[in-house]
């Protein structure tokens, strides 16, 4: 099979797994999800996956400029849960396109090489007129408004929008769901 029709056979695989996984299960714990009858969310979604699916090797994130955000692990600063180490690529910076996501969301674990997983996928997009009380320019993708607006999470970033993809680690809350609460930062919890 050539790596072609292996990359393809790879992106219609995950296209159905992820329209069956936005059906939420009746008893289960559920954040947001596209419309799974809806399909360029599913199709913008399977694009996200396949295209981010290299970064799971933290190196090849790293080779294609995106940079790890500070030191610090985010942890909720209004309830459970944490969303892990941002790596940011400023180049992508308020695209709302699924194959050039803003930033990738690592563990706080390693593996036995010293790497971060690949947890989550995030786009960012600026509030145009950096005032939290209007949302009037709130983007979408996937069918689903961005969360926000709120402020920046470190020095220097402004009042800002944000959609989470959980494609790499599973989000009790949901796919969606900027807060993963089955996971913690090490160490001291630091806030945005």
């Amino acid at each position: 099979m050539s790596a072609r029709s292996l990359k393809s056979a790879l992106a219609c695989a995950a296209a159905v797994s992820l329209g069956l996984a936005a059906v939420a299960p009746a008893h289960g714990v559920e954040g947001p999800a596209p419309d799974p009858r809806n399909p360029q969310a599913m199709k913008d979604m399977a694009t996200a996956i396949a295209v981010t699916a290299r970064y799971v090797d933290e190196r090849e994130a790293l080779k294609d400029g995106y940079v790890p955000h500070g030191q610090e692990c985010m942890t909720n600063p209004f309830g459970v849960g944490s969303m892990g180490y941002h790596y940011v690529k400023q180049a992508n910076w308020g695209s709302k396109d699924p194959s050039r996501p803003t930033a990738l969301l690592y563990s706080t674990e390693k593996d036995r090489n010293g790497r971060r997983k690949l947890q989550t996928v995030e786009w960012m997009s600026t509030d145009g007129d950096q005032d939290l009380k209007t949302a009037d320019d709130r983007p979408s993708m996937f069918g689903l408004p961005f969360d926000g607006p709120m402020p920046g999470h470190w020095a220097g970033m402004p009042k800002h929008y944000d959609l989470h993809m959980w494609a790499y680690k599973e989000n009790p809350a949901g796919r969606f769901h900027n807060w993963n609460p089955a996971l913690k930062c090490p160490g001291h919890m630091t806030h945005p």
